[in-house]
Order: C-alpha cells, then sequence, then structure tokens
C-alpha cells in the first residue's frame, strides 16, 4: 500500500495533548494539491487569547490570517493547537501577532502572508497589529479582513 500525503500527520484523526508553549506546539503542514496556482488561504481565530507578560491579565484578539501557498498548506488542527497553545503563554500583542506570522513563513514558506491581530482594548485602549512578508503576489484576489475599528460605545 502506498503512503498517502496525509501519512506524516501526528495530530489529525485522534485525541492530542494540548502543548503547554508556542515553543512546544507542532505545526504539520501537507503538500499544496496545486502547486503553481495563486490562490489565497484565510484563517480565522476571533476567540485568541493570550496573556499580559507583565500582569498575567487575559487579553483577547480576533485574527485574520491570509496566505498564498506555496508547496505547503498548514494542517488545521495543528494550527488551532498553536494558537490555543497562547492560552498561558505571556507576551505583548506585537509579539503573539509578529511571532505567529513569522512562525508560520519559516514552516510553510509561502509565496506571501499577512496576518492582521485585532487586539481588545484593556485599559480603554485598542491594539491592532499587522505583519505582512511583501507584496501580494500580481493578479491574486486579496479580500479585504473587514474587522471594523473598535469603536466601544461610540
Amino acid at each position: 500500500m502506498s503512503e498517502s500525503i496525509y501519512s506524516g500527520l501526528t495530530q489529525l484523526g485522534g485525541a492530542t495533548v494540548q502543548p503547554k508553549t508556542p515553543e512546544e506546539a507542532v505545526l504539520e503542514r501537507v503538500p499544496n494539491p496545486n502547486p503553481g496556482d495563486h490562490y489565497v488561504v484565510r484563517f480565522t481565530a476571533p476567540e485568541f487569547t493570550s496573556l499580559c507578560p507583565i500582569t498575567g491579565q487575559p487579553d483577547f484578539a480576533h485574527l485574520v490570517i491570509d496566505y498564498v501557498p506555496g508547496e505547503w498548506l498548514v494542517e488545521s488542527k495543528s494550527l488551532k493547537l498553536f494558537l490555543t497553545s497562547f492560552r498561558n503563554h505571556g507576551a505583548f500583542h506585537e509579539a503573539c501577532t509578529v511571532g505567529i506570522g513569522k512562525r508560520l513563513v519559516d514552516e510553510l514558506k509561502p509565496v506571501w502572508l499577512r496576518i492582521g491581530g485585532y487586539w481588545y482594548p484593556r485599559g480603554g485602549i485598542p491594539i491592532d497589529v499587522f505583519y505582512a512578508t511583501g507584496e501580494p503576489p500580481k493578479g491574486v484576489w486579496i479580500p479585504s479582513q473587514d474587522v471594523q475599528t473598535y469603536r466601544g460605545r461610540g
């Protein structure tokens, strides 16, 4: 019996222990079934949680990750486990958002990637953090992230 492109995955299809830290989390990838075609993959994580590294208070964000795959796609369960590994991780908003983007770039080697981190306010100030690897490829439809600016009671 020949191996499938999914045979190397270790987290999909069964119970998986939640990684304790982002560094411990394993991001798995599968071959892109359409290599050479430029298209956008979007992941939205509207309930992302991490901790303030100083106070230990929880911070919440709405993350939107868009990428144009190269040879690899991220396996979605491993991405979910990676993102939830931040729940007990202390880091500033900028470190979380940019760190997630860079980790995905390191693992996937995408043609292009951007992440928008739309952080909910604490202390009255929302913080939005954006990271991209450069200009998107020409001819690829890149949808707007459509996350509204925080308005509070306004």
